[in-house]
């Protein structure tokens, strides 16, 4: 299949599309990045504990039940180990 794609004029200028677009995206995620660890650094500049915080936006990202659940299953794991 490799040598059909290389011999093909159409099959590599869609994969070249693609391979462009994956590009594009890589940027895009970068840019989104560095906006990310922005908002953070300005959250640590304004007193709020950064660690909390993103354990926060990786609370909300979780469904509820699915959160209840594990709020509960710690809360037993702490308990047995006297952590309470």
């Amino acid at each position: 299949m490799t040598k059909d794609i290389a011999e093909s004029g159409v099959a590599a200028a869609e994969l070249t599309q693609f391979v462009e677009r994956v590009e594009r995206l890589e940027e895009e995620k970068k840019a989104l990045s560095d906006d990310i660890r922005d908002v953070y650094a300005e959250m640590k500049a304004r007193g709020f504990d950064v660690k909390v915080v993103r354990q926060i936006v990786r609370l909300r990202k979780q469904d509820h039940a699915e959160r209840m659940e594990m709020e509960a299953i710690l809360e037993l794991y702490m308990s047995a180990l006297n952590m309470k």
